[in-house]
């Protein structure tokens, strides 16, 4: 019954212009900031390097975009990170050391991407880029057309620089469990709607998608002792394997019509 009166309670809230809503949800906010604090700071490990250096060929290059997801904030080893287990599971089926370039950064929203492409140096080449970015726009309430515009005009100057692209869409942000109710049932809907908008338009821009709440969510949802880090709020190292299993064939899969090429064009022994 209680539940049921809270129900009540938030409906007649919408009904009468949604005030009363807007300042529970803005309390909600409040304790979920207290509960998550930064016991992880705003800064991930720097995984940039070659990784797998021992197989032959030239490295492939990968860069990652985005938020924190995509920056391994979390991570308690440099391995562990997001960007780290793309590139060991890239060089293990390619059977090529894998250069790495993360340009995500902690807090990042989908209007940031631009400034990230705007730091790469001119020259620079990826062969595939990968890009998690959402969660900051549904907390800090951007428009969802606003935030898939940006999203957009990413994938188009990376594709413009040669690059494969690989999106992974808004995670569920329904997993986070030191978010009180009803403000974590409304971030679901709101990820998921960002996500949805995502995965539409990152198609129409020619990148691949995989949708981070279809192929992970749940595991976050069933296991959040294990696949949260100490915050509760950014992956752990687990989580982040998770993560990279489920980007990793779209990355292959971009990457194939390359690797074609470049096998036939090597000299046979």
């Amino acid at each position: 019954m209680r539940r049921l009166g809270v129900l009540l309670a938030v409906v007649v809230a919408l009904a009468a212009g949604g005030a009363a809503l807007r300042a529970l949800l803005h309390r909600q906010a409040g304790i979920a900031r207290r509960r998550i604090g930064k016991p992880l700071g705003e800064e991930a490990l720097d995984a940039d390097r070659v990784w797998r250096p021992r197989h032959d060929g030239v490295p492939i290059e990968l860069a990652l975009f985005g938020d924190s997801i995509a920056a391994g904030l979390g991570a308690e080893r440099r391995k562990d990170t997001l960007g780290a287990r793309l590139a060991k599971g890239l060089a293990r089926a390619a059977h090529r050391p894998v250069r790495l370039r993360t340009a995500a950064a902690v807090g990042a929203e989908s209007s940031m991407l631009a400034a990230q492409l705007d730091d790469l140096p001119g020259d620079y080449r990826p062969d595939v880029a990968v890009i998690v970015v959402g969660g900051n726009d549904v907390t800090h309430r951007v428009p969802v057309p606003v935030a898939t515009a940006h999203l957009v005009a990413a994938i188009e100057r990376l594709r413009g620089r040669g690059a494969e692209v690989v999106v992974g869409t808004c995670p569920d942000l329904g997993a986070l469990r030191p978010v009180p109710q009803p403000l974590r049932s409304l971030g679901s809907r709101m990820s998921k709607q960002l996500a949805d908008a995502q995965a539409l338009a990152a198609v129409r821009a020619g990148a691949s998608v995989v949708s981070l709440r279809r192929a992970v969510g749940p595991f976050f949802v069933a296991q959040p002792d294990e696949m949260f880090s100490l915050d509760r709020f950014h992956p752990s190292a687990l989580g982040y394997r998770r993560t990279a299993e489920a980007l990793l064939p779209a990355v292959r899969a971009a990457l194939a019509p390359r690797e074609a090429v470049s096998a036939a064009a090597s000299p046979r022994p």
